[in-house]
């Protein structure tokens, strides 16, 4: 241990990990005691006195500091209604729809969450918002999207825009109307999470039967890894420019744990649509460039940081914002849907 603060992120995150997996896997009272653990600390410990969450708490949960972002919120969200199931105690799926009741008043004006909007400001979407809002309404409803329509539908209009088919590009940031910004900002690419926005968009699209949506899930997954695969040391690169300047994020060559996860996933999701060998063969491309290069054979779990040639350059395999839920979410994931596709294929 190098360090006792808890950050929200992770508490929300792990929470909602031993809860899907007592909910999914298998029953383990162990496991559901640790989600229990967290899920009261989220509840008692991290909420602000104006019913935010912090970012940051002390190890005995006193408040450190806060983002002026909705993120702390949504972990916060996912937890307590994933938590609600396994306990099936309903206080905290109520927590839970409050709590997103007021996300979703925020996401639209961030000026509520303390963002400044300056004069010389431009109109500008952010991809992590409908992606995320997306996922939280999966995770609340457990897949009946309808109970939500009216903002599943605008959760969609908001990410199509990232989209530009015409360049095969998932844009980070687009202008308010869904256009092309010619600045670092609106040249930026995030091959993972455009990956990631894909398989959440995917989920959807067949949950509710939807041919054209699961198209542009399939696309937004293939364009960006094409984009962003590193052909010459393998991996997939943190940040792009689009129009192929450098980009300004001095880790933008860096291979991250958690991009390669969601793509192992988002390539298999993609494999049992469309039956194309080509899905899977990504599908095998990330996981062995993942497990040679960010798994520890050895002690367990995966290192988080690597420079591009694929070498590690942080020691740690938990930090502010590595915890216990990419890596294992991906290989639960990709381990449920391997099962449904052996049981197909015999």
């Amino acid at each position: 241990m190098y360090d006792t603060r808890k950050h929200v992120w992770l508490q929300g995150r792990q929470t909602w990990m031993f809860s899907k997996l007592y909910n999914s896997v298998h029953p383990d009272k162990k496991w559901l005691k640790l989600a229990e653990n967290g899920a009261r600390f989220l509840v008692e410990k991290t909420l602000t006195k104006n019913d935010r969450v912090y970012f940051a708490v002390t190890e005995k949960g006193k408040g450190l500091w806060m983002q002026r972002k909705i993120f702390s919120e949504c972990f916060w969200i996912m937890a307590l209604a994933e938590y609600s199931r396994a306990s099936r105690d309903e206080i905290y799926m109520k927590h839970a729809e409050r709590m997103f009741e007021k996300v979703w008043a925020w996401s639209s004006d961030l000026t509520l969450v303390g963002q400044p909007a300056y004069e010389g400001s431009k109109g500008m979407s952010q991809l992590a918002i409908p992606m995320i809002l997306l996922n939280l309404i999966e995770e609340i409803t457990d897949e009946n999207f309808a109970k939500y329509e009216v903002q599943v539908e605008e959760c969609i209009r908001l990410i199509e825009q990232h989209v530009h088919t015409d360049r095969q590009l998932v844009f980070e940031h687009v202008s308010s109307d869904g256009a092309f910004i010619d600045d670092i900002d609106g040249r930026l690419l995030n091959p993972g999470h455009a990956i990631e926005a894909g398989w959440f968009l995917q989920h959807l699209a067949q949950h509710t039967n939807n041919p054209g949506l699961s198209e542009l899930a399939v696309n937004m997954v293939r364009w960006s890894h094409k984009k962003g695969w590193d052909s010459q040391h393998g991996g997939i690169l943190y940040f792009l420019d689009s129009e192929g300047h450098s980009p300004v994020q001095l880790e933008w060559d860096m291979k991250l744990w958690w991009p390669h996860t969601e793509a192992m996933y988002a390539h298999l999701l993609n494999y049992s649509i469309t039956g194309n060998s080509d899905d899977f063969q990504l599908f095998e491309q990330v996981s062995e460039y993942s497990f040679e290069h960010f798994s520890d054979p050895e002690y367990g779990e995966w290192f988080g940081y690597l420079n591009r040639q694929g070498q590690r350059t942080h020691s740690f395999k938990g930090g502010p914002y590595k915890g216990c839920f990419h890596v294992p979410r991906a290989l639960f994931l990709c381990w449920q849907l391997l099962q449904k596709l052996e049981s197909q294929n015999s």
